[in-house]
């Protein structure tokens, strides 16, 4: 066994970008790592990795916090003109079921990839990059058949 006398060499950090400007180019569907690469593949599935400095994005599992925000943030901004409508003009029902869906919709669709991509970028600077549990492999468990009861 060969006697070393120079310790090891740490792999090289690279520095993470402030919250903010890792928000604003997750919102900008950019990597948050690096601002040059795509975070996105299409409307909401991450890309495998950046393309630009090979971060790895694609294990990131959001899942449910990025509807939630979104319905929240969107909730807030319209309940509002809601009620101000009902009160002001009292519209028959069946123009709040024309218009107010149909905004609601709207602008959850809008909002929902920069949402995402804020939230990924939360998710990265929390340290949270899908490898806190190790390989992920799905097993099966054995099947069962009439013969085993």
């Amino acid at each position: 066994m060969p006697w070393d006398t120079e310790p090891p060499r740490p792999e090289p950090v690279i520095a993470s970008p402030p919250l903010r400007e890792a928000f604003l180019r997750g919102a900008k569907g950019l990597c948050p790592a690096c601002g040059q690469g795509k975070l996105f593949q299409g409307y909401l599935r991450l890309v495998d990795e950046c393309s630009h400095c090979h971060t790895e994005l694609g294990r990131i599992r959001a899942d449910d916090a990025p509807p939630y925000f979104t319905i929240l943030i969107v909730g807030h901004v319209l309940v509002p003109f809601v009620f101000m409508a009902e009160r002001a003009w009292h519209p028959p029902m069946w123009v709040h079921m024309a218009i107010w869906p149909a905004l609601f919709g709207g602008l959850s669709a809008l909002l929902l990839r920069p949402i995402k991509g804020m939230t990924v970028a939360w998710m990265m600077r929390l340290g949270l990059t899908g490898t806190e549990q190790g390989e992920q492999t799905a097993v099966m468990p054995p099947r069962r058949t009439p013969r085993d009861v």
